[in-house]
């Protein structure tokens, strides 16, 4: 039996057969066109419309003699001192990478998840966040900067001074982890791991994080 390809090749078709399939081909091959860029205008219509504009308020960053920071250095630490100021964003939180980290001594957050809930659970917890001061000490990998925040807890008026040494590590442009230290410590110990990992678990479950950045907005970020 002669095979197919030998069978098509002798095949002769008249003109207006091969004109017939070649305007037939030409419709088949541009909606495919339209179909390969519907794709990325709807992702990019999507990450607008769910995430809203980078809107970076701590634009003043202050740092140490002899260093100096990138623009985008400067926009990952703006961003990172507005989040310990209460002051989240869907946006804010896009510079993090999905699997990244938060670490201080309450809590072990890994993953968007539960690092999300942490930084909104801030505007939950406190009726004030004060920012007493901030200083870059370094520019490498970590990003390492001193921080000293006040907080009032809401309802009862506590206030709570903390100083830390901040960390922020960075993948690429992205941010992978940032661990809040604070006195310049973290808590050892399995009892102390075991708490913070359950903190972790626990927030998500009590604190809501916006769905999209109309939400965002109506809780007063973006």
């Amino acid at each position: 039996m002669q095979s197919l390809r030998s069978t098509v090749a002798r095949t002769s078709f008249t003109k207006s057969t091969q004109h017939t399939l070649l305007n037939t081909n030409k419709r088949l091959q541009a909606p495919s066109k339209l179909f390969q860029a519907t794709p990325r205008t709807a992702a990019a219509m999507s990450t607008s419309d769910s995430f809203g504009k980078l809107n970076i308020e701590s634009k003043d960053i202050k740092t140490a003699s002899g260093v100096d920071l990138s623009e985008h250095q400067r926009t990952v630490i703006g961003s990172v001192l507005d989040l310990f100021a209460g002051r989240p964003s869907l946006a804010k939180l896009q510079l993090w990478k999905d699997d990244a980290e938060f670490t201080d001594p309450l809590t072990i957050a890994k993953g968007r998840k539960q690092y999300e809930a942490q930084w909104y659970g801030l505007q939950t917890a406190f009726s004030e966040i004060e920012r007493l001061g901030h200083e870059v000490k370094s520019n490498g990998n970590p990003i390492e900067m001193d921080l000293d925040t006040r907080y009032v807890v809401k309802g009862l008026g506590m206030e709570k001074k903390i100083s830390s040494k901040i960390e922020i590590w960075m993948e690429g442009d992205k941010i992978v982890k940032v661990a809040d230290k604070w006195n310049g410590s973290l808590p050892e110990g399995s009892i102390a791991q075991a708490f913070r990992r359950l903190n972790a678990m626990t927030v998500p479950n009590i604190v809501g994080v916006p769905k999209n950045a109309e939400e965002d907005a109506k809780r007063g970020n973006q």
